[in-house]
């Protein structure tokens, strides 16, 4: 690595480190802003596994991130101790699990249901994959609205609230700090944890990329039937595609379910599943910058366009919906990209180049 490397990556990191603290002086809202740009990141890394290493077209990814969200939310709020009373009577001062056993269990839990989803889906390809895929994320999503009859375990529409906010040893992070004079709010702290746990990820995908899985997963995506031939066990590198996103689908739950304090249903729609997926494609299918710069662009885009919306409201008089307008700028600005930039904004140079170099007819 050069001088020159070096010192770009180590501006890059104190760029990263002193970003939050730049945007507090606008407004915790902005912090907001970059806290959950750096989890649709980590939720575009775990689909990127799974559609951008191994090229199964999953819709439902959301289901797994739903997962993360309520393992942590029914283990860290007083919902359960007010539902059971055996569990009032064994938890006096309420449930307040240890974040290292609830990312434990919620990243495990989704890895399961990873593998559950991928096992009949083996046969399946493409459009096929993609319909079923979808059900099952719906299928997460309506069980959860409706678990709360006749027993009251994920409180239905009405969602799981007073959710506790992340510890680590003994600092609450949920609370504003001051270190050197300087303080952090809260959700620049959280900016912090998610930075950290992102920069983790990266270096498992990149690890992973690089690995005899990964390149399997590669070989798969291009060519099933010719990976089969080459002797690669095509039905066990799916199903690990399948878990290993699944567990960064359900870390990412746990981190939002701390960080926003509330869950419900409607946090897990269909949308959010389209969202993450046109994260990677957009951004650049199989290539980790071109990821996290979809993630990051279309999780910041919606926010920001806020601020436009509004005023063009303004001009047409209201006749306008700036809810309406803002999804509309989204589309027209996501249908412009993929015209001019089918392969992502930024595309692996090795994925597609079969494509980019057939003959043609």
């Amino acid at each position: 690595m050069t001088q020159k490397t070096l010192i770009r990556y180590a501006l890059i990191a104190a760029l990263m480190l002193v970003f939050p603290l730049l945007l507090q002086t606008f407004g915790n809202a902005w912090v907001r802003i970059a806290d959950m740009a750096l989890l649709y990141v980590l939720l575009a890394l775990g689909l990127n596994i799974v559609v951008g290493y191994a090229g199964l077209l999953d819709l439902g990814y959301v289901a797994f991130f739903a997962i993360g969200a309520y393992s942590y939310g029914l283990l860290n709020s007083p919902h359960l101790t007010e539902t059971f009373t055996w569990l009032a009577t064994a938890y006096p001062t309420g449930m307040h699990t240890p974040i290292w056993l609830v990312l434990i269990l919620g990243a495990g839990l989704a890895g399961i249901f990873g593998v559950l989803l991928g096992a009949p889906t083996l046969r399946l390809r493409g459009d096929y994959l993609a319909i079923v895929t979808l059900g099952f994320g719906e299928i997460i999503r309506v069980f959860l609205n409706n678990m709360d009859n006749p027993v009251n375990i994920t409180n239905g529409p009405k969602g799981i609230g007073q959710i506790d906010s992340l510890q680590f040893f003994g600092i609450n992070i949920g609370k504003k700090m001051v270190v050197w004079g300087i303080e952090f709010a809260s959700v620049s702290l959280y900016y912090y944890l998610f930075l950290a746990l992102v920069l983790f990820s990266i270096l498992i995908s990149h690890r992973l990329e690089q690995s005899r899985i990964g390149r399997a997963w590669m070989a798969i995506r291009e060519d099933e039937i010719a990976a089969k031939a080459m002797g690669i066990n095509t039905r066990n590198l799916k199903l690990t595609a399948f878990g290993m996103g699944a567990t960064f689908g359900g870390v990412s739950g746990a981190m939002f379910a701390s960080f926003q304090g509330f869950i419900s249903p409607e946090s897990f729609s269909l949308m959010e599943s389209v969202m993450i997926v046109a994260m990677v494609v957009l951004g650049g299918i199989g290539h980790l910058p071109g990821v996290i710069l979809g993630a990051v662009l279309l999780s910041a885009l919606p926010e920001v366009l806020r601020y436009v919306a509004g005023p063009l409201q303004t001009m047409t008089d209201g006749r306008l919906d700036a809810s309406i307008l803002r999804q509309l700028l989204i589309a027209l600005a996501m249908v412009t990209v993929m015209l001019m930039r089918p392969r992502g904004l930024w595309p692996s140079p090795e994925h597609g180049k079969s494509l980019a170099n057939a003959p043609k007819a």
